[in-house]
């Protein structure tokens, strides 16, 4: 018991790292403690998690009458965590109540051809090159604002025409590889360029050679009348328009639940 509950308080201070709004915290922290008495009824702890006490969870939840959305809400909670214990593995396939059957029926908004040309004109019009990288990476790898801001200079790997991406959780070790698109390669490796050549700290840092935040990224992006979640909408629309197989796009997402690619593969959309 005192175990989690330190545990609990590890993640309270990650959570606050990866500047989630108090209010979030709080949230993430009540459901993580009830999920912690729970187990505690039934001589368990948050140490022996796996898949199939997380799936008991939820049957009993729904066994509870909870609606679909307060279960989704729950479920989404438990799957940071195991991203913090890095055993996101644990949340992999859980069956849940299922919501109303248009719930996957909506495309995310992305942005078209001509949107997508507006917004980069916009952005090299600058002259930026740190913040021409950051829309370049967003739009073309798809990878999260958290996962961009975690970025360190080793995380990135450019040779000739062709380039990668290391998406790492916190030990250190890789979670998955995006490739970079041609498109994309020249104007990351303009800002990497424009670093020292012995640098390896944070990739993308401010003017006080510190490490974004996600705030300052999304305070930037704003000047620009875009948000992350667009961009990576973007990524995911275009490989399924390409016909990329929904595995494959699930993997360079990094969605853990495939029903959240599939929203990309709507007839007509």
């Amino acid at each position: 018991m005192t175990t989690d509950v330190s545990t609990i308080d590890q993640f309270e201070e990650w959570l606050l790292k990866q500047d989630k709004s108090p209010n979030t915290v709080k949230t993430y922290i009540s459901v993580i403690q009830k999920f912690r008495l729970w187990l505690e009824e039934r001589g368990q702890s948050l140490e022996q998690l796996n898949k199939s006490i997380v799936q008991d969870y939820m049957n009993e939840l729904e066994m509870e009458g909870k609606s679909a959305a307060t279960i989704d809400k729950i479920f989404a909670t438990i799957r940071v965590y195991t991203q913090f214990i890095n055993r996101s593995e644990i949340t992999e396939n859980i069956h849940r109540k299922e919501k109303e059957k248009n719930i996957y029926q909506t495309v995310p908004e992305f942005l078209n051809k001509s949107e997508r040309a507006t917004l980069l004109q916009e952005v090299e019009k600058d002259k930026d090159v740190r913040n021409i990288a950051i829309v370049y990476m967003l739009l073309y790898t798809g990878i999260r604002l958290s996962e961009l801001c975690n970025l360190d200079r080793s995380h990135v790997e450019i040779a000739g025409d062709k380039g990668n991406v290391n998406i790492v959780i916190l030990n250190g070790s890789a979670k998955r590889t995006v490739p970079i698109p041609e498109d994309a390669l020249k104007p990351i490796k303009n800002y990497i360029d424009s670093l020292s050549e012995d640098y390896q700290g944070p990739l993308f840092i401010s003017k006080q050679n510190k490490r974004l935040t996600t705030r300052s990224i999304q305070y930037m992006l704003e000047k620009y009348n875009i948000n992350p979640h667009k961009l990576r909408h973007t990524f995911c629309h275009d490989l399924i328009e390409k016909g990329v197989d929904i595995a494959t796009v699930a993997q360079l997402a990094g969605h853990n639940d495939i029903n959240i690619t599939k929203r990309y593969k709507i007839k007509g959309a």
